[in-house]
């Protein structure tokens, strides 16, 4: 049930697009944000419309008079409330046409083009249609290798049972045969003189030479001159067991006149060999280092640059039979099937089949893969556009969807298969005028071409109800013929001329358009947009800064950018404020440098930092003013030659009673030292934006008697102490003996005499040398002599 009212939903959904999207255009989606459409740097029409599909840019002459350019662009609704007439608005519609004369039988449409803007994504529908029986050319690519002799004899007698079977599915078929072994170079064949002429010489049998590639008969529907040539066949040899197969099937694809590949037929190439390809980088064990250069080299139906180049890429050889719309079919023996299945991914249209003992199932293989192919629909997208995107949803008969992917599987003879297209611009950098993407459905010879026109630039034309300026100050010819130039209101034509003159020394419309009725007619230019009154302001000829011109703070007039207020510079890219360059103390580049578009300029070459505050060589803010404070010093803080002093002074000098220091570096005082080995204290301070130096008054002086009393006093002070200390260490002692009951002489006696013997209680400690290490301990118990 839910199937049935799938396939419901896709016939009615397939009606409805051959309806609306065939015959009409669809139409796109583009974001909305209104915010890209007025901003401050936006200087011309075209800035205006790359910045979106929803910005326009307002033409009208007396339009916002006074106000910035940007104000021209905006939404198209708010330029219409803020009293801009339509048809001076300039925004390019986002629209997909199609051309319905165009015919085709299984690809609809085959032309389409679509207006884009940066921003915006348009949809179309291709319908793909299956057909049921449809004319077939089926090149055989065989490995004739000495491995294949029995699927080689299978092939001779299979011509005839593939044609009676081919017949149902195709009433126009042809064939087509080639053979291919690997390069005739070492290592890959034996070159020993004998072996070169016979491979097979060590077996008694008589081979063909090796060879790269050899097309042998070209698409025929003849199968009695197929069935000869391939009895005509013989085995041949090579050493290595990989094959040359890659270099064979570029050649019998390229080489689209010699094998006779037919526009309107399914082309199959019927690949047979039981080992797996040489890959590019394996011509190198040869020697051979040239490229492949993708092109035909077949000298009397041979492969004539075999050992001069390397084998192809799989990229290059999946890009040509794509080009060339030709399935691929392996019929693999042995192993080697998971080798070639692997390629599937890589290879588009292949199909891999694997060969039984002598070829048996080679005429069901080929009917069984051919079906497979046409059940398959792949489409194929081919751009490279910059800026450029295109995305693929299936729409399979069966009603399924398939979001990203460009296959739909086991359809049907005379089904069709729908994909929506949906193709979107994010920029216009490195777009033309125009630009192409072909979607083609692999193994059709038919191709969608889709034109792209990009609507980046403004194409400024005659409005309706004959109103002149269409493009801001210009006129169009169409204005001109409307602009009824009445003999009794107008002057000479040479009044019309100056008319078109900014001045007299400055050459009409600028020397950049032409002076009709009045007004300037300017140029066209494939660098960028010229208007003006007098054609002397364009979008190109001024110099940019970080990708706009004038750095998106001015204008260009006659070449030269006129900078908006607070900038400055050639491209207007400078900032006069000078905030950035200010210290702490309000001082610009710290007095050594001055400030350039907002960054200091060191002018000191000792000096160096972002303020210019670093600079080790430099003097000090002491040193500078020393000469300052040494002349308010020899006049005694005199007030009546405090004005004179000033007047050698940079900064102005107060006098104080008190100065505190401060952990600022800016604001910490200096020493000015005297003859009288006396120092003043001063301190440089900013207060409300000027220099002060502030002067303590009294002196701090150091004198040489000073030092004497005070070294007197800390030594007797030290002595004092020192003799106090051993007094009382004395006292301490004695008190200690008298506590134990001994005398002080006695303890000196005994410490002192001679005679000695050891207590009941003492230990004697002995060491015996002869064995070291080894310590005994006595203990003597005898009485104490008397002394």
């Amino acid at each position: 049930m839910i199937s049935c009212c799938l396939r419901k939903y896709y016939q009615f959904l397939m009606k409805m697009v051959c309806t609306v999207y065939i015959l009409t255009a669809t139409i796109g989606t583009c974001e909305s944000a209104s915010n890209r459409c007025t901003s401050s740097s936006i200087s011309s029409c075209n800035d205006c419309l790359y910045r979106g599909p929803e910005c326009g840019w307002c033409f009208q002459e007396d339009f916002l008079v006074g106000t910035a350019l940007h104000e021209r662009c905006d939404l198209v609704s708010n330029l219409i409330k803020k009293g801009c007439i339509s048809d001076f608005i300039e925004s390019p519609l986002v629209k997909v046409v199609v051309n319905a004369t165009s015919t085709s039988s299984q690809v609809t449409p085959r032309d389409v083009s679509l207006h884009l803007r940066p921003g915006c994504e348009v949809n179309f529908i291709l319908e793909v249609h299956q057909l049921e029986r449809y004319p077939v050319d089926m090149y055989y690519l065989v490995d004739v290798s000495a491995s294949m002799q029995e699927s080689l004899d299978k092939l001779k007698s299979v011509g005839f049972s593939l044609l009676q079977k081919m017949e149902e599915f195709s009433s126009d078929f042809r064939l087509g045969f080639g053979s291919f072994v690997d390069k005739p170079v070492s290592p890959y064949i034996n070159v020993h003189p004998p072996k070169i002429a016979n491979p097979c010489s060590d077996y008694d049998i008589q081979c063909r030479p090796a060879h790269g590639y050899i097309h042998v008969l070209s698409l025929t529907e003849n199968i009695t001159e197929f069935t000869r040539v391939v009895q005509q066949q013989r085995i041949s040899g090579n050493m290595d067991t990989p094959e040359g197969g890659f270099d064979a099937m570029f050649q019998a694809a390229v080489c689209q006149s010699h094998i006779g590949w037919r526009k309107e037929a399914k082309h199959l190439l019927l690949v047979m060999t039981d080992q797996p390809s040489h890959l590019a980088l394996d011509s190198k064990l040869a020697g051979i280092v040239v490229p492949h250069d993708g092109n035909c080299h077949l000298v009397n139906n041979t492969y004539s640059e075999t050992a001069n180049m390397e084998h192809p890429t799989i990229g290059q050889l999946a890009e040509k039979l794509l080009q060339n719309s030709i399935y691929s079919i392996f019929a693999v023996e042995g192993q080697q099937y998971t080798w070639y299945e692997d390629l599937i991914p890589l290879l588009p249209g292949t199909v891999v089949g694997k060969l039984e003992s002598k070829a048996s199932n080679l005429k069901e293989l080929v009917v069984d893969a051919y079906k497979k192919l046409l059940s398959e629909v792949e489409l194929q997208v081919e751009s490279l556009i910059k800026g450029v995107s295109v995305n693929v949803t299936a729409i399979c008969p069966e009603g399924s969807t398939f979001p990203g992917l460009n296959k739909c599987r086991n359809v049907k003879p005379n089904e069709k298969v729908l994909f929506n297209i949906k193709v979107g611009m994010q920029e216009c950098h490195g777009l033309g005028d125009e630009a192409y993407i072909f979607l083609k459905p692999f193994g059709f010879n038919e191709t969608t071409k889709v034109r792209i026109q990009s609507q980046c630039s403004c194409r400024c034309g005659s409005p309706a109800a004959h109103a002149p300026g269409r493009c801001l100050d210009e006129v169009t010819p169409q204005d001109c013929e409307n602009c009824k130039c009445n003999h009794m209101e107008k002057t000479k034509d040479d009044q019309l001329l100056r008319d078109c003159q900014a001045d007299q020394m400055q050459p009409v419309c600028s020397g950049r358009g032409l002076c009709l009725c009045g007004k300037c007619l300017c140029d066209q230019s494939s660098l960028g947009r010229i208007y003006g009154k007098y054609c002397e302001r364009d979008g190109f000829s001024c110099p940019y800064h970080q990708g706009l011109i004038c750095g998106g703070h001015g204008q260009c007039i006659s070449g030269k950018c006129e900078c908006s207020s607070g900038w400055e510079g050639e491209n207007c890219n400078c900032s006069v404020s000078t905030e950035t360059c200010l210290t702490p103390d309000s001082q610009i580049c710290s007095g050594r440098g001055k400030c350039v578009c907002g960054k200091c300029q060191c002018e000191d070459p000792r000096s160096s930092g972002q303020l210019c505050e670093l600079c080790p060589t430099c003097e000090s803010s002491c040193e500078t003013n020393r000469k300052c404070v040494q002349c308010h010093l020899f006049n005694d803080f005199s007030e009546t030659k405090t004005t004179q002093c000033n007047t050698t002074c940079s900064p102005l000098v107060h006098y104080v009673n008190h100065i505190f220091d401060s952990e600022s570096e800016t604001f910490k005082y200096c020493l000015y030292l005297t003859k009288e080995k006396c120092h003043y204290k001063f301190q440089m301070e900013p207060t409300f934006g000027e220099k002060q130096i502030q002067i303590f008054r009294y002196p701090e002086c150091l004198t040489e008697q000073s030092y004497f009393p005070t070294f007197i006093l800390f030594f007797i002070l030290t002595v004092v102490i020192g003799v106090m200390a051993i007094g009382i260490l004395k006292c301490i002692v004695m008190r200690e003996n008298h506590v134990k009951g001994e005398s002080p002489v006695e303890v000196y006696s005994l410490s002192t005499k001679k005679d000695y013997f050891p207590t009941a209680n003492e230990k004697t400690v002995t060491y015996r040398r002869d064995r070291p290490g080894e310590m005994h301990i006595h203990i003597h118990k005898m009485p104490l002599n008397d002394v």
